[in-house]
């Protein structure tokens, strides 16, 4: 593949971030009941630096959790191997609380029906929301995110690719184009 254009930088990742922290908090009249899940891979390293600007802001400590939704996935009969389970740690009750799910891009809807699959597996919350850095289009489930770092509208031919440092060394968004 063939890196077409840098939409978001290491900064601007940062800011996109800032942003969707304040805007849970907002939305939920603070950090109380709240219960941050990152959906494995990137999803995790988000959710645990939308927690440390949470903290920042309000000086509370949200839980965090992490979900792997392997197991849950609607493509599961299709993959040639067996899947690679990479555990679910969530070490908090979260009944009636309400569950954050984090990722790092909304693209069919397929992951978070899965996540909340998952997620009501383990408990009963009393709500789930959505945070993601990059909501691509392309839905084919009725699924939107409560809070989107940048909307990047794609064609089915380009991929979004997210750098993560704790993962790939450096923070950037990048659309990438399929080569024919």
């Amino acid at each position: 593949m063939k890196k077409k254009t840098v939409v978001l930088d290491q900064a601007a990742i940062n800011r996109a971030l800032t942003r969707i922290a304040h805007e849970i908090l907002e939305h939920n009249k603070g950090g109380e009941n709240l219960v941050l899940v990152g959906i494995k891979t990137r999803g995790v390293p988000i959710a645990k630096r939308l927690k440390e600007k949470i903290a920042q802001i309000e000086q509370i400590t949200v839980p965090i959790g992490e979900l792997d939704i392997t197991l849950y996935r609607d493509d599961l009969q299709e993959k040639s191997t067996a899947p690679t389970l990479i555990a679910t740690n969530i070490d908090v009750d979260i009944q009636d609380k309400t569950i954050v799910l984090v990722d790092d891009v909304l693209y069919t809807g397929r992951t978070v029906r899965a996540a909340m699959d998952a997620v009501m597996d383990i408990g009963r919350p009393s709500q789930i929301q959505l945070a993601v850095l990059i909501d691509r289009g392309h839905r084919e489930l009725p699924i939107r995110a409560d809070y989107v770092g940048k909307n990047i509208p794609t064609s089915k031919e380009e991929v979004i690719s997210v750098g993560i440092t704790e993962l790939d060394e450096m923070d950037e968004v990048s659309i990438l184009e399929k080569q024919l």
